[in-house]
């Protein structure tokens, strides 16, 4: 069962390397380590999984965070990981994005510690999104569930999506969601609204909705972080799990 959960965005600019002389991510990047902490920090952990958008569904995933490939990504102002490959573990190839940058998150606030990392199609269905939460929360053991998804991104004049005021709607839902610990609103995200706004974390974040109604539990919820500082919609949050 989930007991745990924090959510984080996943720009390739999370990576200091990629943001030139001035760090302009440095603060986005310091309420996810934050969070990540406070994940971290959650009692009697059994497992913690990262879940993660990609290009097709897997589970045991680990390689490289490439970020050479990252920045092409970023320069080309394509949706966060769409063009990493999936890889298995053992391959060394490298990770999708989502993945690589939660793994660079937790290097930062605790090397070494070990974690199982689940992608979940960016048009997972909802049946697909309900396997994938069953599998990462299914049994009786403590899980905390770090979850690494975008927002809307259409909120610039440039690349990755040109403004569109409809992605209101869409991140509003997700940012009350998220701030109410409501496992419903996110479930009931549409797919191909989503996808027309670009929210690249939508199967994720209804992957961890998914996972933590598994369980039965009460949300306290805490919002950290919602803003669009490079025209795509980042939301940082906690949320504790109890059973019922």
């Amino acid at each position: 069962m989930i007991v745990a959960t924090a959510v984080c965005p996943h720009p390739p600019l999370l990576l200091r390397e990629l943001t030139g002389a001035q760090d302009v991510a440095a603060d986005l990047r310091g309420v996810c380590e934050s969070a990540v902490s406070v994940l971290l920090a959650t009692p009697d952990l059994d497992r913690i999984v990262v879940v993660g958008g990609a290009d097709a569904s897997g589970e045991g995933l680990s390689g490289r965070v490439p970020t050479r490939l990252y920045a092409g990504a970023a320069q080309r102002g394509l949706r966060a990981g769409s063009r990493g490959r999936d890889t298995r573990s053992g391959t060394g190839e490298p990770l999708p994005l989502s993945l690589g940058v939660a793994r660079r998150l937790l290097d930062t606030v605790a090397p070494d510690t070990p974690v199982e990392t689940v992608a979940v199609a960016w048009d997972a269905s909802a049946a697909e999104v309900e396997r994938v939460a069953r599998s990462v929360a299914g049994g009786a053991e403590r899980v905390g569930l770090l979850v690494m998804g975008d927002g809307g991104a259409r909120w610039g004049v440039r690349e990755p999506g040109h403004l569109d005021t409809a992605s209101v709607d869409v991140d509003e839902v997700v940012r009350h969601a998220l701030a109410d610990g409501d496992t419903g609103a996110l479930a009931a995200l549409d797919p191909e609204e989503a996808a027309d706004q670009m929210v690249a974390g939508r199967a994720a974040l209804q992957v961890m909705a998914s996972a933590v109604a598994l369980g039965g539990a009460s949300v306290g919820a805490e919002l950290l972080y919602a803003d669009a500082p490079f025209g795509v919609t980042y939301f940082v949050a906690v949320w504790s799990c109890a059973s019922c």
